[in-house]
């Protein structure tokens, strides 16, 4: 949207119950790309510790749905977006994957209540890549799913980007559908509201800030604002109410005044950006989880909708295209400890995975006895930083005011631990690195010199061990999961700011 107050593109998740008293059901968002994904029995745990009970999947991983059998949470399993056309012209198709994904799994205990057909499929910048695919992939899960006796109790729906509607007036009465895909939403409302579903909305004030230097800053938040946006009867103090009441109007002007919303992201990153910080991630997501206790809903709703936190865990290998912030909008970091603390009311606060093993605890730095000024430096940071993730280091971000001896020394430790510390891995950056002992971060600040899980906390969980090569250390090894999260490292680019 580009409109005044209104300007919100994109959201974060959280599925969450209604007690006054303390929040009894959260629901998240859970990505998989990431170069290290705990096992799935920790993040399960991690979830039920922390009260989730509800998460929300990109894709069918397996991983994921593997783990959450018989764990009591509500799941929304996700189709890519890449997949739309193959299921927009195949029925046979949709079916398949709808016995692979969804039967099968209710089979094994997975309690999976939504299919999301796409991810922000109709987003502007997709330059209508699948708006004429989208709604025939939904017509034919929809029948897929009535086809297989599962459509009363497993919905479809479609998570769209808060870009699908917009307001001339700038206020939330004034809330239409966007011109150019007016006609297609109707048709989609319309399949979603015939069969009991719910549409899926993205809204992120945290992007509406970003996009826009105009945007007041209190209006993100959930504390109240000295200029509330005045529509008529309704007062407006933050974002996601205004973007929520926007679409309520546009969905009542169409014909469907009482079509379930589902908030399917929202959230705030923690690093990537000067104002992606861990103040003012906890700042709105201790507000959201403060108005979900409270089981406010909107002005022009008063019941609560639905609502995933995006995210549960950072990843990594994530593109960047948005920004250097998209690797950092989880809850916890990608070891599942606690990037802050959340009240969640009743005396809980948020907790961290349990059982995780690490690699040994060794770094790699810039040797104390290399010159900044020699000439391989700078080539050697910018060659680990192309295969890693250096988003810590950009500008305004939790590691940018390292000097060069430290941007240097964390560029050399996190390629080290996410080649997990194999062999070479420290060794190659000219003469100009070292293995430590000694952690570079524990001289206090914000930057973290992490050491990565260990990979074969995965291999024990699928039951594989694999000792074929003779080497007992995972140090000589490079897991498929790092191998496929390099990869997309490489593809997503980003400017490191050297």
């Amino acid at each position: 949207m580009d409109f005044g107050y209104m300007s919100s593109i994109i959201v974060v998740f959280v599925v969450i119950g209604r007690q006054i008293t303390h929040v009894d059901g959260l629901g998240c968002n859970l990505g998989t790309q990431t170069t290290h994904f705990l096992p799935g029995d920790i993040i399960v745990n991690l979830m039920q510790e922390n009260g989730f009970d509800k998460v929300k999947l990109f894709e069918a991983d397996t991983r994921a749905l593997g783990a959450l059998g018989g764990s009591g949470i509500q799941v929304m399993v996700g189709i890519p977006n890449f997949m739309l056309a193959s299921f927009a012209s195949s029925p046979q198709l949709a079916q398949h994957w709808v016995s692979k994904n969804v039967s099968y799994y209710l089979s094994q205990k997975v309690d999976i209540r939504y299919v999301a057909v796409g991810n922000e499929p109709l987003l502007k910048s997709y330059n209508n890549s699948f708006t004429n695919v989208t709604f025939p992939a939904l017509q034919n899960i929809q029948a897929a799913l009535n086809d297989a006796g599962l459509s009363k109790t497993v919905k479809a729906t479609v998570p769209l980007n808060a870009d699908i509607f917009e307001s001339y007036t700038g206020l939330p009465s004034g809330g239409v559908f966007r011109a150019d895909i007016q006609d297609l939403m109707i048709s989609i409302v319309k399949l979603l509201n015939d069969n009991g579903g719910a549409l899926t909305v993205n809204i992120y004030p945290f992007l509406s800030q970003f996009y826009d230097p105009n945007f007041p800053m209190d209006y993100a938040f959930f504390d109240g604002t000295p200029s509330p946006l005045v529509d008529g009867s309704a007062v407006y103090t933050n974002a996601l109410d205004g973007n929520l009441d926007t679409l309520v109007w546009a969905l009542e002007k169409n014909g469907f005044p009482s079509l379930p919303i589902i908030v399917g992201e929202v959230g705030w990153p923690t690093d990537g950006d000067p104002k992606a910080n861990s103040t003012l991630a906890r700042k709105f997501n201790q507000g959201l989880i403060n108005k979900i206790k409270q089981g406010k809903g909107t002005p022009k709703r008063q019941t609560l909708p639905d609502i995933y936190i995006f995210s549960l865990i950072d990843e990594d290998a994530k593109g960047i295209e948005p920004g250097n912030f998209e690797r950092h909008w989880g809850l916890f970091n990608l070891d599942g400890t606690v990037k802050y603390p959340v009240d969640l009311g009743g005396g809980k606060n948020l907790t961290g995975a349990k059982g995780v093993q690490y690699l040994p605890r060794q770094w790699c730095v810039m040797d104390p006895d290399a010159s900044v000024s020699d000439p391989n430096l700078d080539p050697s940071v910018k060659y680990a930083c192309t295969y890693v993730d250096c988003t810590s280091l950009t500008y305004g971000s939790s590691c940018s005011g390292l000097d060069a001896r430290g941007t240097a020394s964390y560029a050399f430790n996190k390629y080290f631990q996410t080649m997990n510390q194999q062999s070479g891995s420290c060794e190659q950056f000219h003469n100009l690195s070292v293995i430590t002992k000694t952690d570079p971060g524990s001289q206090g600040g914000s930057c973290r010199f992490e050491i990565m899980v260990d990979p074969k906390m995965n291999d024990a969980a699928s039951g594989h061990d694999d000792k074929s090569s003779g080497d007992s250390s995972s140090a000589g090894k490079m897991s498929w999961p790092v191998f496929c999260g390099l990869v997309l490292l490489v593809l997503s680019g980003y400017n490191f700011g050297f």
